[in-house]
């Protein structure tokens, strides 16, 4: 079983920057490939970001390509997702998921993420 806890969401305007944290735990964390979701209001849960076991590879969706950045910090068993340039349509509750396949590749399905956290809200004022 995996624990996976986010924070640093939050309200912040249009053009400005938040930095999302997960921190995990229950089992080893540089085995597993970790993602970011979104799912605004009305809409479909997405992803956003992915990232490998030691970070040499990751994906984004495109919208937030060149503006968004996923890393990941294995001795603190922690994901980032930095957030610059943020948009009005970029507001939503992002979730955190890991995937324990044991094969190191980014995934972009939903389904194939295990784990998953509770949500952030980001809320992003024009």
């Amino acid at each position: 079983q995996v624990l996976l806890v986010e924070s640093g969401g939050g309200l912040v305007q249009a053009g400005g920057s938040l930095r999302l944290s997960c921190e995990a735990s229950g089992r080893t964390f540089t085995t597993l490939v970790m993602g970011w979701f979104r799912q605004a209001p009305g809409k479909e849960r997405e992803f956003v970001a992915g990232i490998s076991w030691n970070g040499g590879s990751t994906r984004y969706t495109e919208s937030v390509t060149g503006r968004f950045t996923i890393s990941r910090d294995n001795t603190k068993s922690t994901i980032y997702l930095q957030m610059n340039g943020l948009k009005p349509e970029d507001a939503a509750v992002y979730y955190c998921a890991a995937s324990d396949s044991r094969v190191n590749r980014v995934r972009v399905v939903e389904a194939e993420y295990d784990y998953w956290g509770q949500g952030t809200q980001v809320t992003v004022s024009s």
